[in-house]
């Protein structure tokens, strides 16, 4: 049994903002049902329910060092709901993490993020340390944790406790790095030497992402795709060289989703329940949809959207490929906020032709699986997508997604063509692309027999984090290999 420790700065269900608490939230328990011992460290928000989740005060503190001064944290616990016996450990110190948001308000970024989650990946090893959790990987998620792997390199080098621990750096998006101007580098309380192009500098400032990058055994992202993509200058956002130089540590493991939790068969979300070959309770979900909506009843193909409204996640061509969808008489029901831009057209698109279209800008987390459930088809055209959840949800709903052939995107959709495939994908990103698909998912749809026979197979699929949680255990043992390796050449 190996021990794996999880440090995330969010985990579904005590505080998200996004796909990223999904992954620290779901993995653990995949990991644990396969028979590893797993704890979790992430921050104290004020959005963690203490009542809900049973926090108890373990009693216990831990204390790092930051701008010359110790900063102690108390530690508190609860169960992971839906994993038995895997805990989760909340850094308390309310000056850095009570707050009514995570990292940032409308008016933008906290402004000593740096100070607040530098302190963070200092206190996890503390952390273990208090608990008593020896682990032999230490796996962190995303900038706010990634200098954890530097100071386990170098503060705790010689410490008994980490001996052969190893670490894995997950990339959950690779456009937010934490990037910080020279001078907080005193906050992390190492010399000036890690500041070097080999290091932590970037372009003059100092790249906490990149900690991560450079000194963490392995690093994996979450789709095959997407590693490649983000070792070329489009997608790399200035650290394409870095992870081509560690090109041969870097890996891709699509994530997960819970098949407990995204179940038809149970969801009471969701109007009428309905599992695989159960076509005709899909139908009613899609009835009561409209109903719900205001859109025409009948059989019109009916798209969801589910999304962030801004470019990242295709918006922008789909704005321009919109009136010409209208004209086929298709439906959509769109749920998401973002950029006014996209706000105002959607809204305007829904004024102007109400019985196709519906906007709901905000998230409903009811509505959103009534969607999922309710529409004939899920679309997708993202810029870049590192994984993406939402094709993977509508899979388990018989929800077909048309999709941009990017990150986990590419690695999850095939083309349907000759009665093969799982959903509709095009390349090049443009609008007259995206409706040369369109009209692909229009004709397969008109083959009502041929549909239901494609809707019935994406609904067996197997996108469970069982499947993926295989594939982490085969990373941790290869970075613990590597470990071993370093310290019998270094004996």
């Amino acid at each position: 049994m190996m021990k794996i420790a999880i440090a995330s700065p969010e985990v579904f269900p005590f505080a998200k903002t996004g796909g990223l608490a999904d992954v620290a939230g779901a993995l653990p328990k995949a990991l644990s049902k396969i028979g590893m011992d797993v704890a979790v460290v992430m921050p104290l928000y004020k959005m963690v329910d203490r009542h809900r989740f049973n926090l108890v005060n373990t009693h216990k503190k831990a204390s790092a060092p930051i701008d010359g001064r110790a900063v102690e944290a108390a530690i508190f616990e609860a169960d992971l709901p839906g994993a038995e016996g895997v805990k989760t450990y909340f850094v308390d110190v309310p000056a850095y993490y009570n707050r009514d948001h995570l990292y940032q308000t409308p008016k933008g970024d906290d402004p000593d993020n740096a100070e607040r989650f530098i302190y963070l990946s200092k206190i996890i090893p503390e952390v273990l340390k208090a608990v008593d959790f020896r682990p032999d990987v230490v796996h962190v998620n995303d900038w706010q944790t990634g200098l954890t792997p530097l100071y386990l390199k170098t503060l705790y080098r010689d410490d008994p406790f980490f001996n052969g621990t190893a670490t894995l750096f997950t990339v959950h998006n690779l456009g937010y790095q934490g990037v910080f101007w020279a001078y907080d580098m005193h906050f992390t309380g190492l010399g000036w030497e890690y500041f070097t192009p080999e290091g932590l500098e970037f372009y003059g400032k100092m790249n906490i992402m990149k900690g991560g990058l450079v000194y963490s055994d392995l690093i994996n992202t979450v789709s095959r795709t997407y590693s490649k993509d983000i070792q070329t200058p489009e997608f790399g956002h200035g650290l394409d060289g870095v992870l081509r130089m560690r090109g041969g540590d870097l890996h891709g493991i699509v994530n997960g989703i819970d098949s407990e939790e995204w179940d038809p068969a149970t969801d009471r979300h969701i109007y009428v329940s309905y599992g695989p070959g159960e076509y005709k309770g899909k139908q009613e979900n899609k009835k009561e949809l409209q109903r719900a909506l205001g859109l025409a009843p009948g059989t019109k193909p009916l798209f969801g959207l589910i999304s962030r409204l801004a470019d990242q996640k295709g918006l922008d061509i789909l704005s321009g490929a919109m009136e010409e969808m209208l004209r086929t008489g298709a439906q959509f029901a769109i749920l998401g906020t973002g950029d006014e831009k996209y706000h105002k057209l959607l809204s305007g698109l829904a004024k102007k032709r109400p019985k196709q279209v519906s906007v709901t800008l905000g998230f409903d987390a009811k509505l959103a699986n009534r969607i999922y459930a309710g529409s004939d088809m899920f679309l997708m055209p993202s810029r870049y997508e590192p994984c993406g959840l939402g094709q993977l949800i509508s899979f388990r709903y018989g929800t077909v997604p048309l999709v941009r052939k990017t990150g986990g995107l590419a690695d999850t959709v095939k083309n349907f063509r000759n009665g093969k495939g799982n959903g509709f994908v095009f390349a090049e990103y443009s609008s007259k692309a995206l409706m040369k698909a369109f009209n692909a998912a229009l004709d397969a749809y008109s083959d009502k027999k041929g549909w239901r026979e494609l809707v019935g197979r994406v609904m067996e699929e197997d996108n469970s984090w069982t499947r993926s949680a295989k594939e982490y255990v085969k990373l941790y043992k290869k970075a613990v290999e590597k470990v071993k390796a370093r310290q019998k050449q270094a004996a």
